[in-house]
C-alpha cells in the first residue's frame, strides 16, 4: 500500500483529517454532523493534493529517472531524446535532466565511435589494397629476374624499370598519405604570400599541356587582359590544388574533349573554375569524391592510376585557406570544380574604383 501515491496520500489524508477532527471536537460549539462533515471534506482535500504531489512531483519523475538509468545500464540510447525544454517545479526534474543530459552525451559518443570505427576499417580495406598493388608487382620484377631471368640483359633492363616505376608509385602514396594527415593532425603550416593567380594557373596550364595533348584535350583558360589577380594565399599548395584539379578534367575528360579554366573576380575575392565535358559523375558520388582513396569508378581510375588522396588534400589546402572546394556535375556533360581565395586590391584599383563611382 505504501509503495505507490494513493497509498501515501490515503494515510497522509487520514492523518490530516483525524487532526482536524479532533481539533474541532475541542470546540464546545461543535457536533457530530460537523465533525462528520469536516472530517470528510478535510480528508478529500488532503487525499487530493498529497496524490496530486506525490505522483505528478515525485513518483512519476523518479519513474523517469529509473527509466533513464536502466537504459544507461543497457547501452540503449536510441529512445532517449531531448526534454530540457520542458520545465517543471518538481526539484527531482533537475536530476532527471542532469541525467538525459549525460545518456545524450554518451549517445552523441558512441555514434562518434561507430563512425570512426567504421572510417578506420574502411581506411584500413583501403591502404591495404592500394599498398597491394605497387609491392605485389615489385614482388613479381624481382623474384622473376632472381629465378633467373636476370641473365637476360634485355628482360633485365625492362622488369627493373617496371619494379622502379611500382615503387615511385608506391612513394608516391607514402607522401600522399603523409601530407594528407600532417594536414589532418595541423602539422603542416601555411606560408602566405601575395601573387598574381592567372600566372600560377598558367604555369601548372603549360606543365600539363604535354599530357594533354597525348589524348588531344584542348585546355582554355578564360580571363581578363591586362588584369592582375592578386591573391594572398600559399603558393606552393595552390599550385598543387589547381595542378591537382586541372590533371583530373584532362585524365577524366574524353579523347578530343575541352577543358575550360576560368577566373572571375568579386568584390572581395577570386573565383575558379574548371569545367571538364567529361562523363560526370553521378549524384550518389558527389558527397564522397573528396574522401580519402574513394573512386567513382575503382576499374577506370586503377587504369588511370593516381592515389585517391588527390581531391581529398585539396580539401583539407582549401579549408587551411578558409575556403572550400564545390562541384556539379551532370552525366554524360561533365563537371565543374570551384574554390575561391581572397582578392587583394592594389592602390591602382582602388583609386580607379573611387573614381568610377558616381557623385
Amino acid at each position: 500500500m505504501l509503495t505507490n501515491s494513493r497509498g501515501i496520500a490515503f494515510i497522509l489524508a487520514l492523518a490530516i483529517s483525524a487532526m482536524v477532527t479532533a481539533f474541532l471536537s475541542l470546540l464546545d460549539t461543535t457536533n457530530a454532523t460537523i465533525l462528520l462533515v469536516a472530517g470528510a471534506i478535510s480528508f478529500s482535500v488532503a487525499y487530493l493534493l498529497a496524490n496530486i504531489t506525490l505522483e505528478f512531483l515525485i513518483f512519476r519523475e523518479i519513474g523517469n529517472i529509473y527509466s533513464l538509468l536502466e537504459k544507461i545500464q543497457k547501452k540503449d540510447f536510441s529512445e532517449i531524446s531531448d526534454k530540457s525544454s520542458k520545465s517543471s517545479i518538481s526539484p527531482l526534474r533537475r536530476i532527471n535532466k542532469v541525467i538525459n543530459s549525460y545518456a545524450l552525451t554518451k549517445q552523441k559518443e558512441i555514434e562518434t565511435l561507430q563512425k570512426n570505427e567504421e572510417f578506420r576499417r574502411e581506411f584500413i580495406a583501403d591502404i591495404s589494397h592500394e599498398l597491394k598493388t605497387p609491392i605485389f608487382a615489385t614482388q613479381g620484377y624481382i623474384h622473376t629476374l632472381l629465378d633467373g631471368a636476370i641473365d637476360d640483359k634485355q628482360v633485365r633492363m625492362k622488369f627493373l624499370k617496371r619494379a622502379a616505376k611500382s615503387l615511385d608509385s608506391l612513394d608516391v602514396l607514402v607522401q600522399d598519405l603523409l601530407t594528407l594527415n600532417q594536414m589532418e593532425s595541423g602539422v603542416i603550416k601555411f606560408t602566405f604570400t601575395q601573387f598574381d593567380l592567372k600566372d600560377l594557373i598558367i604555369e601548372v596550364i603549360d606543365q600539363l599541356e604535354h599530357k594533354a595533348s597525348k589524348r588531344d584535350v584542348e585546355i582554355i583558360f578564360d580571363f581578363e587582359e591586362g588584369k592582375n589577380y592578386i591573391t594572398s594565399a600559399d603558393r606552393q599548395k595552390i599550385y598543387r590544388v589547381c595542378q591537382n584539379l586541372i590533371f583530373n578534367a584532362v585524365k577524366y575528360n574524353n579523347n578530343k574533349g575541352q577543358v575550360k579554366v576560368s577566373l572571375k573576380t568579386g568584390k572581395n575575392n577570386i573565383q575558379v573554375d574548371i569545367k571538364d565535358d567529361g562523363q560526370g559523375i553521378p549524384p550518389e558520388d558527389l558527397k564522397r569524391i573528396f574522401e580519402r582513396f574513394y573512386r567513382v569508378e575503382k576499374s577506370r581510375n586503377k587504369k588511370e592510376g593516381g592515389t585517391g588522396l588527390g581531391l581529398a588534400i585539396v580539401k583539407h589546402i582549401l579549408e587551411g585557406h578558409k575556403s572550400k572546394i564545390s562541384v556539379s556535375s551532370t552525366v554524360g556533360k561533365g563537371s565543374i570544380f570551384s574554390f575561391s581565395l581572397p582578392l587583394v586590391k592594389n592602390e591602382s584599383q582602388d583609386q580607379k574604383a573611387k573614381v568610377s563611382q558616381p557623385v
